[in-house]
């Protein structure tokens, strides 16, 4: 049986990530180890990468079977990838996943086979098994309430897999990178979060043993651990520490944590520095306490800027996220430039307020939308969906252009960035930001 796994493009209109960061696709890798039939030829191709055609790799591989793995953004070029291999290939059963886990509806198509909604490694290898049946457990069907399994004991992902592209991966200035999930869900509620609704607010972890066998296969120094939040429990942090330092594993890390575990764990932060911790993404959000409440964050702006003191004194390098509402106004963007230039922070990802479908607070902004929820594209985090309240659209856009430029391309940040990182990958970090800032000029001049 052939089985061809996809990680599919993103459409032209997505204002993607992808121009300063490829990261592996952990899930297809996961995917490719865990399948059981032993007549199996599996293999992964990454269009983000791939220069060939689709069509190619359908004719060249001949695939039973394709699965492709995709978020909100994927929606219609999977659909579209659908069509075009029913096309080459009639008789092929293409399945699709990840975001379907939370709205699977999205991928009715009569192109897609099967929609994984549940427990995608199991669900996979019984849809091998009865690829005729068209009616597999956990996959969707209307009225049909999949219950998802809250474990993980499973085949360690296949990354030989992706051999041809690993040193392609990176993460801004880590590279190559390499991913590792060590938990899954999130234990907490934040009310715009997606990922939480992925385990129906289920949390759960892995062994750290587990961990550490699963590090001493990658070769890779850089290291992104992909947990929802990675900065959860401070016994297990100094665990994960101490069995680094046992098995002599000398790795940088990239983890996602939330604010207040910092400010409450000066310690523990400083102790993972001291084991590799190179730079953390933290969830910020806003510089008002009013709108952290509003997103039931439960931490204050008091202990972001905590925070981001305790990274910033042991040389932790800071990614921020902010949720810009649709009231800002001038002033706001104004007053939030200086709240950033005094925290001396560089590297910032502000998100126009998206209310994805599957969220709590979709209900409250639904008839609000100015994008068409069938446009998948759009909901990138960086589209507007929803009208400001005290500009246009237009403005907006210019608003966060300039943020953006006034703080990451500052000279003085940039002198310390080429000073850090070296000239080189500075370059690349800035031509790749200024293909995503012409995507927000066409947004601009267009209005949309």
């Amino acid at each position: 049986m052939n089985i061809l796994l996809i990680r599919p493009k993103p459409d032209k209109e997505t204002i993607g990530l992808q121009h300063v960061m490829v990261c592996e696709p952990l899930e297809l890798e996961y995917l490719a180890a865990n399948i059981d039939r032993t007549d199996a030829n599996v293999e992964i191709i990454d269009m983000i990468l791939e220069k060939k055609s689709l069509q190619y790799f359908i004719k060249r591989y001949q695939p039973d079977v394709v699965g492709i793995s995709g978020y909100i953004t994927h929606v219609n070029v999977i659909k579209d990838y659908a069509r075009r291999i029913k096309d080459i290939r009639p008789d092929c059963k293409v399945v699709g996943g990840v975001h379907a886990e939370v709205q699977p509806q999205d991928f009715t198509d009569e192109h897609i086979d099967f929609i994984v909604d549940a427990n995608g490694l199991s669900t996979f290898n019984a849809i091998l098994d009865n690829l005729e049946l068209m009616d597999v457990q956990g996959t969707y069907r209307e009225g049909r309430q999949n219950v998802k399994d809250a474990s993980f004991n499973y085949k360690f992902p296949d990354r030989q897999k992706v051999g041809k592209y690993r040193r392609k991966y990176y993460y801004m200035f880590h590279n190559p990178c390499a991913l590792i999930k060590t938990s899954f869900g999130c234990p907490y509620s934040c009310s715009f979060c997606f990922c939480k609704e992925i385990t129906e607010g289920k949390y759960f972890t892995r062994s750290v043993n587990s961990v550490i066998e699963e590090l001493k296969q990658i070769p890779e120094q850089e290291i992104y651990i992909v947990d929802d939040d990675f900065l959860v429990s401070g016994d297990r942090i100094l665990e994960f520490c101490q069995k680094l330092k046992e098995n002599n594993l000398n790795k940088k890390f990239l983890v996602y944590g939330r604010a207040d575990f910092i400010s409450n764990n000066e310690h523990v932060i400083k102790v993972f520095r001291d084991h590799g911790l190179q730079a953390v993404i933290v969830g910020l959000e806003s510089f008002k306490n009013e709108v952290l409440d509003k997103y039931n964050k439960r931490t204050s702006i008091r202990e972001n800027e905590k925070a981001v003191r305790i990274l910033k004194r042991y040389d932790i390098e800071v990614y921020g996220t902010l949720i810009l509402d649709m009231d800002f106004s001038k002033e706001d963007f104004h007053n939030l430039y200086k709240w950033l230039k005094r925290m001396g922070l560089v590297f910032i990802n502000l998100q126009p307020l998206t209310p994805l479908r599957g969220t709590e607070i979709y209900q409250m902004y639904k008839e609000d939308l100015i994008v068409d929820g069938e446009q998948f594209e759009k909901w990138d985090l960086a589209h507007l969906v929803l009208k400001p309240e005290k500009m246009s659209v237009r403005r907006y856009y210019f608003e966060m252009i300039k943020l953006y430029y006034k703080i990451t391309m500052a000279p003085g940040n940039v002198a310390r960035l080429i000073k850090k990182y070296g000239l080189k990958d500075v370059l690349k970090l800035s031509l790749g930001s200024s293909v995503v800032t012409i995507q927000y000029i066409k947004k601009l001049v267009r209005g949309n």
